[in-house]
Order: C-alpha cells, then structure tokens, then sequence
C-alpha cells in the first residue's frame, strides 16, 4: 500500500487524515482481509472522497465502518459504504446508542441539517445525497473486529463527550501486547479544547479517560478525532483539565453560584467561553442528583 495524497502513515497499515470541514481525521487501517475506515466525515460526497482516495491507496476492500460517535461529522457519510454504493458493502460498528440517534425517523437529524443548510451555502450542496444509517454492528461494552492480521478492539469506557463515545485499540496476533495505536474519537481534542456540547457528561469524562489510559502504554500513539496525533502524557494532560472543569462545576453549585454567573465566578484551566454547555450539563446533573450515573 503506497499513500496517496497527504494521507500520513501513522503506522505500518494505519493511515489518517484531517479533512475540512470540521478538521476531523479520518483513520483507514489495512489488514490482510481488509480495510477498516474509522469515521466517514459529514455527508455520502464527503466519503465518497475517501473511497475513491483509498482506491488509490489499496487494492483491498473497505470491509468494515466504525463510527467513533453520533456527531455528524463523522457518520453522515455511511451511506456511501453500504448497498448499492459498496460492493460488497462494508459492515457498520457503533455503539449502541447509535441506532436511535442515527434512526432516519429521528427529527433531531432532519431539524440539524436545515440549520446546516442555512448556515452556510455549501451545505445545501453537500447535503443533497444525505441518507441517513446507523450502525447495524452494535456495541454495548466491548466488541472486536479481526483484519486477519490485526484486531481492532472496541470499548465502550463510558459517557463524556456524549453517551456513545468508543475507545479503539488496534492490536496484533498477541492478545497480551499492549495497543499500538488507540483510536480516541473526539474523548480527546488536539486541535481546540476539549468539546462539551449539549450532548456531553462533564462530570464523567475524566473517570472514562481513566478507563482509557489504564489500557495505554507508554508509546501508544493516540489519533483523536481532531487534530494531531498525541501521547499518552497529553490524554493525561487533558484528563486533568477536565475534571479540575468538573471540580470546578461541583465547587461553585455547592457554593449556591447560579449557573448563568458561573463563568464568571469560576477559576477555570479552560477559557470560559468554551464551558457553557459544560457548565449547563454539569449543573443540571447535580441538580438531578446524577453526580457520576452509571454508564
């Protein structure tokens, strides 16, 4: 397999690329039975990008799709890598909470595309093929996927950036190696701050980025879903500026500070503009009594 483009070998077999809009990286990870495209970008044009850059890339079927999460940048692409776009069509992997999210009845879907649409023109051409799919390749907890010569491990670690984030390890033939590369989603940010959105759990983010680095060696690679590739000492890093937000969130509820004055009132490592929907989420779950749900 040669690269093509400014495709970047992140390892032997594993390439990614950023590709705008939205800066999300793209990961394509070649085995001996086939190619597994990790996240496929904001609309069927969009993929069809990748499909016809890998064709160039490989000879080997894309056999397998995993969407890192819900969000629409990185699985309004799908429909391009099943029947009649794909033959044979690749299988589609997702956590579980991805049925419902990316169910064509769902008016969430609908309702974000119009405001698409209308705010900026090039969606309105971008989004002409959309159709929605969800993954029909569930995952609960923990799943894996075999490339004949690699595995692609997985896991479900818990809520953060929304309640559907995967954690992927690829591994070789050895179950006991540790992973030489972890695939992160958006659980990790390079290229900004961390996302909390109206979708985001910031009071559980950190416990399920523990989860995630008890499994990272020290040369793991880790590929977020923005920006460039990391190490185990910048999840860490991260880790540490979310839940110091989370402790921020718990300090000033407890302290009775109204939740529109939080921002101003709060000591924060992030730049308050970037917490609203921290803040809101954060709040409205202590309000619940939901400190640290189950996941």
């Amino acid at each position: 397999m040669t690269t093509a483009g400014d495709w970047d070998e992140t390892a032997e077999g594993v390439f990614r690329k950023r590709f705008e809009p939205c800066d999300v990286t793209v990961t394509a990870v070649v085995g001996s039975e086939g190619v597994a495209v990790i996240d496929t970008r904001c609309s069927p044009a969009e993929a069809r990008e990748i499909k016809e850059q890998l064709r160039h890339m490989t000879a080997a079927p894309v056999r397998w799709v995993v969407n890192t999460h819900a969000h629409f940048d990185h699985c309004w692409g799908n429909a391009e890598f099943v029947a009649a776009r794909l033959t044979p069509p690749a299988r589609i992997w997702g956590h579980e909470s991805l049925a419902a999210q990316l169910d064509p009845a769902n008016p969430l879907l609908a309702a974000l595309a119009d405001e698409l649409r209308t705010e900026e023109p090039r969606w309105a051409t971008d989004l002409l093929e959309l159709d929605f799919v969800a993954p029909t390749e569930l995952v609960r907890d923990h799943a894996s996927i075999d490339l004949g010569d690699r595995r692609l491990e997985l896991r479900f670690l818990g809520r953060g950036h929304t309640d559907g984030d995967l954690w992927i390890l690829l591994t070789g033939d050895d179950p006991g190696a540790q992973p030489t590369i972890a695939l992160a989603g958006d659980l990790v940010e390079r290229s900004g701050p961390p996302a909390f959105g109206d979708d985001s759990f910031p009071l559980e983010w950190a416990a399920t980025l523990d989860r995630a680095l008890s499994a990272l060696g020290p040369d793991t690679i880790v590929i977020p879903g923005h920006g460039d590739t990391v190490s185990a000492t910048f999840v860490r890093d991260q880790r540490a500026a979310i839940d110091a937000v989370a402790q921020e969130i718990r300090r000033l509820h407890a302290a009775g500070v109204p939740m529109e004055a939080a921002a101003h009132e709060g000591s924060w490592p992030i730049p308050a503009p970037c917490l609203g929907w921290a803040i809101a989420r954060g709040y409205l779950a202590l309000n619940e009594g939901r400190t640290n749900p189950p996941h």
